[in-house]
């Protein structure tokens, strides 16, 4: 796991600035503290910061070259099945010199070109220089797990782990209109736009050809939806899944350090932790965050379970000021407003165990390849959905959250829009009403995503939005993973995205997945005989958190609330009509249907106050 960066000039005379390739490469230094390198071709430069997992000799120092010198590579991820490739690679001339999945990478490309990509089973951002032909290729894992960000600017081509290192090189920063509006109806920006005007995302599963010529050639290398449509029948389902997630989580637990998992005592993580004791690893760590509040704490479970199969169980508790500071600290390493609300307990608990691991596996991925929200439910019967609809006009439930909450959905009237706002906390009438917005983003990578949804499962809303939310809310989560555990130098491990169970778990029927109250019926089947009825009964509550308890009675947050209500971005002409100081005197007063408009403004004005003013001079505000 790595941070990389790099340059490349389209004018061949002009030559890449040492100084400014290190500046960047430096400002990931979090995501690799273990080495660095650079690496200069005149007009094109490469840097590397490196979290040392497999082989952690000097071996494995980067930019990594070929023997002949032709091919410079940077590298972040892990090459799970790298070892597999020893025996090919052999017997087409190559010698193998190190025991890093590096070196595996780029005999491959050297030996397959892109064709390799489809081998690996990993998760991956990668960057390969070609001196002979003059061009960078650049590309990324299937799922996006792993991050890669560019800009074109002033003629050249800049591209970085994080847009933090892009700012660093003189990218200016300015927000998209249609960005925050992204931001504002949907909590995050899908595809390859950003928050960024000039910053863009390479797509997962794509890569990217850059020629001295400034020609760009971009492929999509893997595509799901052709994978599920072509996957072979799975006549045993419930062999196939437990037999295709142990083995997942046998690939990930490959690393010369040691390895601990994020246990939240739900399902998911429950199960991975319940498979690595079924394959009998030992000297395992859990880590878990407690809260005070009943309703919010799965702590005493995730210990009792961690008790039951002998490992070494660490809790964490954020109070007060500790919330506030690793608000800020996270919103610094995510590099955009925070979404999910659970990034400032994940980076702390990445932190925790970065004093013992270096390696972390995650339960992320489960909800969505399976069916796990409860979100999902009403769109079976979206019909009842307009009954909902017309009794939330007697106000019956304006004072119960979650049915507060589904009334407004069932306000929606077509289905399209079901899929696309089923991961929203508000909803476009709700934006209308309370923040006086009526113009709804256009969209045009989520609705590309829903057509392809519609097409796989026609007619079946809940399929449409599980794979719908693989392609935008599920890389929103990876994206938080990514930022809060490399905030803290740890890498972050996702055994349910395996690309075998991502085709294989799409293919499957309707009741292996919805089944029951809770969903994701095949794995909670698979683990009947791995995990105590406590942990297989226990209500779904996940790593939520109580930011209206936070915004209202945590002393830290005092001032900033105060700082807030007169916020700069109240003076947008896009948030003109929002009364800020109307909403927060009803949050006060108790109305916890606040909490959901207020706190993406919240997390937004800490991010223009906080991380705008650390990049003030690049930084343009729409």
């Amino acid at each position: 796991m790595c941070g990389i960066n790099g340059i490349f000039h389209k004018r061949t005379q002009k030559e890449v600035d040492t100084s400014t390739l290190i500046k960047m490469r430096d400002v990931l230094e979090h995501r690799g503290p273990d080495d660095s390198g650079i690496f200069t071709d005149q007009n094109l430069g490469l840097g590397h910061r490196r979290l040392s997992i497999i082989d952690i000799s000097k071996a494995g120092h980067q930019p990594f070259s070929s023997e002949d010198g032709r091919y410079v590579l940077v590298f972040n991820g892990e090459i799970y099945n790298y070892a597999d490739f020893y025996p090919e690679l052999k017997n087409n001339g190559f010698t193998i010199k190190t025991q890093s999945d590096t070196e595996v990478l780029l005999k491959l490309y050297q030996l397959y070109g892109l064709a390799m990509l489809s081998k690996l089973n990993g998760m991956f951002a990668f960057a390969i220089w070609d001196k002979a032909e003059r061009t960078l290729t650049v590309a990324r894992d299937r799922m996006g797990v792993k991050p890669l960000y560019y800009s074109w600017h002033e003629g050249s081509f800049y591209f970085a782990s994080e847009q933090k290192a892009l700012f660093a090189a003189g990218v200016p920063l300015k927000i998209s209109e249609p960005g925050i509006e992204e931001y504002i109806f949907n909590r995050f920006v899908a595809g390859e736009q950003t928050l960024f005007e000039n910053v863009k995302k390479l797509l997962p599963g794509h890569s990217m050809v850059i020629a001295q010529s400034g020609e760009v050639k971009t492929e999509q290398w893997w595509n799901l939806k052709d994978e599920i449509q072509n996957h072979t029948a799975i006549s045993k389902p419930l062999e196939w899944f437990q037999a295709t997630f142990d083995s997942s989580i046998r690939l990930r637990m490959i690393s010369d350090v040691p390895v601990g998992v994020l246990l939240s005592a739900g399902l998911d993580s429950s199960s991975i932790l319940a498979s690595i004791h079924h394959q009998k690893f030992s000297d395992i760590q859990t880590y878990t965050v407690g809260f005070q509040e009943a309703e919010h704490n799965e702590a005493h479970l995730a210990e009792m379970l961690t008790k039951k199969f002998n490992y070494q169980f660490n809790r964490l508790e954020l109070r007060d000021e500790q919330v506030y500071n690793k608000l800020l600290s996270a919103t610094y390493f995510q590099d955009e407003p925070l979404m999910h609300l659970s990034e400032p307990h994940l980076l702390a608990l990445s932190q925790l165990a970065q004093t013992n691991v270096k390696v972390l596996l995650s339960g992320e991925g489960g909800d969505e390849l399976m069916g796990g929200y409860v979100r999902y439910k009403p769109l079976q019967f979206p019909t009842l959905l307009q009954a909902a609809a017309v009794i939330n006009k007697l106000d019956v439930f304006s004072k119960k959250m979650r049915y507060d909450k589904l009334a407004r959905y069932a306000s929606i009237n077509n289905p399209r829009d079901l899929v696309l706002y089923n991961g929203s906390n508000i909803f476009p009438k709700d934006i209308a009403q309370n923040f006086g917005i009526h113009k709804a983003p256009e969209n045009e990578y989520r609705n590309e995503i829903y057509r392809q949804a519609q097409e796989l499962y026609p007619n079946n809303l809940r399929r449409q939005a599980l794979y719908f939310d693989q392609h935008t809310y599920l890389c929103s989560l990876l994206d938080r993973n990514d930022r809060c555990t490399m905030g803290a130098s740890v890498e972050c491990r996702e055994p349910f995205l395996d690309q075998r169970l991502l085709a294989g778990l799409g293919s499957l029927d309707d009741k292996w997945l919805f089944t029951g109250k809770k969903g994701k019926y095949i794995l909670k089947s698979s683990m009947q005989e791995r995990l105590p009825d406590d942990i297989l009964n226990f209500r779904k509550v996940g790593l939520s958190t109580p930011w209206g308890e936070y915004l209202t009675q945590n002393p830290a947050f005092a001032d900033e609330m105060s700082s807030f209500s007169k916020s700069e971005i109240f003076k947008w002409s896009y948030f003109e009509n929002i009364n800020i100081d109307k909403m927060i005197d009803q949050l006060r007063k108790g109305d916890k249907r606040m909490v959901a408009y207020i706190v993406p403004l919240f997390m937004l004005h800490i991010w223009v106050k906080y991380y705008v003013e650390k990049f003030s001079s690049l930084a343009k505000i729409i």
